[in-house]
């Protein structure tokens, strides 16, 4: 079970502060191994990310991230083994195709690529995995709510 020591909570948040909604899929062997060690560890990450464990990024479908991203989420992880490396030989590689081409996708209808990044880490890897996990926060912050957000799709449509 995945134990950290996160940097705020939603309780702790200032009042009408905006923070993104970050999703991580992890990988069972390196990413999630490493998610696992930083708590362990104690390291600290953003709140606002939700792991999802998963059996291997190849396994991750390009439903999955357009189905989370039109549902609102602001940002995604993708997680995995490192290159070479993967314990189902080509997941890794496979996911890392998918997940260029949803980028494309992303930015053909206005959501922006950047909300979508793909990295690959070792077991053994918990600070590399709470530094890209920040740097993914840090990015959609800098970028602001998803314009797929039901209540971005409400203010752009005039209702309150």
């Amino acid at each position: 079970m995945i134990q950290t020591h996160r940097k705020e909570t939603a309780d702790t948040a200032p009042a009408g502060r905006w923070e993104p909604q970050i999703i991580a899929f992890c990988c069972n062997y390196c990413a999630y191994a490493a998610a696992d060690l930083a708590g362990s560890k104690r390291m600290q990450y953003p709140v606002n990310v939700r792991i999802i464990h998963t059996p291997c990024t190849g396994k991750i479908e390009m439903e999955h991230i357009l189905d989370a991203f039109e549902k609102g989420i602001d940002g995604i992880l993708v997680a995995g083994c490192l290159e070479g490396g993967c314990h189902f030989l080509e997941g890794n590689l496979r996911a890392r195709k998918r997940t260029g081409r949803i980028r494309d996708i992303l930015d053909e209808i206005g959501v922006g690529a950047e909300r979508l990044k793909m990295v690959n880490f070792s077991a053994a890897m918990a600070p590399t995995f709470v530094e890209r996990v920040q740097e993914i926060v840090e990015t959609v912050r800098a970028l602001g709510p998803s314009p797929l957000r039901p209540s971005a799709k409400k203010e752009s449509a005039g209702e309150p």
